[in-house]
């Protein structure tokens, strides 16, 4: 196999040992390679693009950040390549404040820069990235990072320019300053340009529709396949590997690691070993949502009876927190706090975990603020976070505009209540003892109330019965 960091060895090149852990793999090129590799090639078509779907919308962003900080020199870097191992990196993903505010989605190139350059009425807005490197350079053939031979075509800058609606320039041509304002370096415009994605375009709205469909489909491919997982020692990784398959053909990646925790693993929150047995009778957890080319991500859990049937006490867990997702769904109206949303789906786990005999204090005492929480020992979480670009959106922005904000319009977030009964906890009966449920839905805020985007991936109890009965039928 040629490794992405190797050079072609030539007929007659000897290796050439050294220091280095990378270019004792490279191998000398013959003097007839370098006299004839720049010659013979076709001349290459350079079309214009239109521009795509996202550039107003991205130019729109563009324009709220210059307003915000007028005179100041802006930079928001893409971010680089990461290294896995040795000489191979991680797939690149760019900044989501870079891809918010360029459109470029998983066309952007790593190492590359949106400028701002203050001017006498706004700003100036430069993408700076590599530019194609022309045949009769070295780097089209030697530079297994950049170089053409190695990983494909790279874009040429105006191209881009075309596509994007945005000035660009060589990365080669950007000299930083000592004033500059850089994202993740810079609190004030690390904030701003998080809260800039609290309300979502129409564009974005769209896009997050795309993710939950496409997840929708994954879904519908575990199920079809829980035989096999069933069948498989480790089958957690056959339904974390069914997911993939769909998140990668029919989008850009997943937007998150899949948990897939069957049985007892169901009660640890980020279980993404996904190395365990699925054993009918037991409930598989899966929270799994497909990233869109345009990096907008969907984040959905089912948890399915793996014999396709809940037990009572299953059942029962189940139809709890369906109950306790749809008092925070009830909850979520234009004006309301964003905290509220949880609030309303504690109080239903605090009122079931109390008649259940769990709790050693009354649902009333339990909620109280200061000295309660005895419910939250099985469901530790939040109920609700922001969605977007990222899995969990605006993560900087500042706490009177996230959870102390105000529900309106354009916001996206998850509703997402559990109910956890580790396999050791002495505290419940011993029947609910490895039962973890959880069910979540990305809902958006309209000026009408809210909407789930994912409703049509089955919920209740009963729906996800048929749905496992209708899907595995259709299968065989």
């Amino acid at each position: 196999m040629t490794s992405e960091h190797d050079t072609i060895e030539q007929p007659g090149d000897a290796a050439t040992a050294t220091t280095s852990t990378t270019t004792n793999r490279r191998q000398p090129f013959p003097q007839g390679f370098l006299d004839t590799i720049s010659t013979g090639w076709a001349e290459r078509p350079e079309s214009l693009p239109a521009p795509r779907a996202q550039a107003p919308y991205a130019a729109a962003r563009r324009a709220a950040v210059s307003a915000a900080f007028p005179g100041k020199r802006l930079v928001i870097p893409a971010g680089s390549l990461k290294q896995r191992s040795n000489d191979t990196d991680y797939p690149f993903r760019a900044h989501s404040a870079f891809a918010h505010l360029t459109g470029w989605a998983v066309d952007s190139e790593p190492d590359s820069l949106l400028v701002f350059e203050p001017t006498a009425d706004g700003h100036d807005v430069t993408l700076y990235f590599r530019e194609r490197a022309d045949r009769t350079t070295s780097e089209f053939y030697s530079d297994a990072t950049i170089g053409e031979f190695w990983i494909g075509p790279r874009p040429a800058l105006a191209g881009v320019a075309a596509d994007l609606g945005v000035t660009t320039a060589h990365l080669d041509e950007f000299a930083a300053g000592e004033e500059d304002l850089v994202v993740d370096q810079d609190d004030e415009l690390t904030r701003f340009v998080s809260e800039l994605r609290l309300v979502k375009d129409e564009y974005e709205v769209a896009e997050m529709r795309r993710a939950v469909a496409i997840t929708a489909d994954g879904f519908d491919d575990i199920i079809r396949d829980l035989p096999r997982a069933v069948a498989h020692p480790r089958g957690e990784r056959i339904v974390e590997g069914v997911f993939h398959q769909r998140a990668r053909s029919d989008g850009s990646w997943e937007g998150y690691d899949t948990i897939a925790a069957s049985g007892p693993h169901a009660c640890y929150l980020h279980w993404t070993r996904n190395d365990g047995a699925v054993l009918p009778g037991d409930l598989i957890l899966i929270d799994a949502g497909a990233e869109a080319d345009s990096l907008y991500t969907a984040d959905i859990t089912r948890t399915l009876p793996v014999n396709g049937t809940f037990s009572e006490v299953q059942r029962r867990i189940y139809d709890t927190v369906v109950e306790a997702a749809d008092a925070a769904f009830a909850a979520a109206e234009v004006g309301v706090p964003f905290r509220e949303v949880h609030a309303a789906a504690m109080d239903v786990i605090a009122r079931r975990t109390a008649e259940w005999g769990l709790l050693p204090v009354s649902a009333e005492e339990a909620l109280d603020a200061d000295q309660g929480g005895q419910h939250r020992r099985y469901m530790v979480h939040g109920t609700s976070h922001h969605l977007g670009i990222d899995v969990h959106d605006c993560a900087q922005a500042r706490g009177e505009m996230y959870y102390d904000g105000l529900i309106e319009p354009g916001i996206v977030f998850t509703i997402e209540p559990g109910l956890y009964f580790q396999i050791d906890d002495l505290t419940v009966p011993e029947e609910y003892r490895g039962i973890g449920v959880r069910i979540e839905d990305d809902i958006l805020i309209t000026a009408d109330g809210p909407v789930n985007l994912s409703a049509a991936i089955p919920r209740t109890s009963a729906e996800v019965e048929a749905w496992i009965a209708r899907v595995q039928g259709s299968a065989s």
